[in-house]
């Protein structure tokens, strides 16, 4: 996704009646992506072994390489290549898992379903942060009902499970999840377990795994784990970023910090919803069921600061069909 909506949907934002919100003020939780390499940042994770410190990577066409970023500064302080797996397609989300783990998702397909396997690779988070070439297992994935495209991969904090969101544009989503424990041995089926009406560009679990959140380029929706049936608690409303593509909460529970694609891109910090914590609970995520209700339905959260007007939504949304479309153009 070389090229951004920012520029086009913000003019036809005001121009409808909407409101770009101005930039966060530092000291916030906020920062800048200052490195010119991340020009596509599709994925967003905070570090489990080194405070104020986030993972995040480009999307596809730049290999497998992931880059840690001081949340302080916004200046990259690592850059991690990973070998022992194939070439990257199209790299969307990253997370960190209890394992100490640092799991990639190279789960994007330009084709909506095309490709019949998609690739998870985990690494070991480093202890020193430096430039370095690790070595990454690689696992294979498939989904139940079919190939699909999707953005969203998050690891749960207690148990470890892995999970895909993906990306239906009708904002008809499902929550996919893969086996107790990844194999790199043959093939991961990812089943799904509940509904999740976003068109989902990225999610995370909160650091106790007691929601997750997921958003898309504008809405999202906070769920209640609920002991792994997932039930819709509330919406959220997602800064407008243009090409809003990732989320993560900050390591300690208070923030939800929202990215966007672009060279020199915005992290939005928010507060996060009440009701998580930052420490693992004993008795929480647990084994999904091989089905799930549709979760129900939610008040909006957060209110309209920082949000676009129906007008603006309505173009944007238009904008961002146009785009999808002209991306598989590409692609194909």
């Amino acid at each position: 996704m070389r090229r951004s909506l920012a520029s086009l949907a913000g003019a036809v934002v005001l121009a409808a009646g909407g409101a770009v919100p101005a930039a966060a003020e530092e000291g916030d939780g906020s920062f800048t992506l200052r490195d010119p390499r991340i020009t596509e940042s599709s994925g967003l994770a905070a570090s489990g072994r080194h405070p104020g410190v986030y993972w995040t990577h480009n999307d596809s066409e730049d290999g497998s390489r992931v880059f840690a970023v001081d949340g302080r500064t916004g200046r990259t302080v690592a850059t991690v290549t990973l070998a022992g797996v194939g070439r990257a397609r199209d790299v969307e989300a990253v997370s960190v898992g209890p394992d100490g783990r640092v799991y990639v998702g190279d789960i994007g397909d330009n084709f909506d379903g095309g490709w019949d396997h998609v690739w998870i690779y985990a690494f070991e988070e480093p202890e020193e942060l430096r430039d370095a070439t690790v070595r990454a297992t690689q696992y294979v994935v498939r989904y139940e009902g079919g190939a699909r495209d999707a953005e969203s991969l998050a690891v749960h904090p207690r148990t470890g499970r892995v999970y895909i969101v993906d990306k239906r544009r009708g904002g008809d989503g499902r929550l996919f999840a893969g086996p107790e424990r990844l194999s790199a041995q043959g093939t991961n089926l990812f089943r799904p377990v509940a509904d999740v009406n976003v068109w989902a560009t990225d999610a995370a679990f909160s650091p106790d795994g007691s929601q997750l959140a997921v958003r898309g380029y504008l809405e999202g929706v906070l769920l209640d784990w609920n002991g792994g049936r997932p039930k819709e608690r509330e919406r959220l409303s997602p800064p407008f970023q243009g090409q809003g593509e990732s989320l993560t909460y900050s390591a300690d529970g208070r923030l939800l910090l929202f990215g966007s694609e672009g060279e020199g891109s915005r992290v939005v910090a928010r507060p996060a919803p009440e009701g998580a914590s930052a420490a693992p609970p004993e008795a929480s995520g647990g084994s999904p069921p091989s089905s799930g209700p549709s979760p129900a339905g939610g008040s909006p959260a957060g209110g309209n600061e920082g949000s676009v007007t129906l007008g603006g939504v309505a173009v944007v949304a238009a904008l961002v069909g146009v785009w999808a479309a002209a991306r598989r153009r590409r692609a194909a």
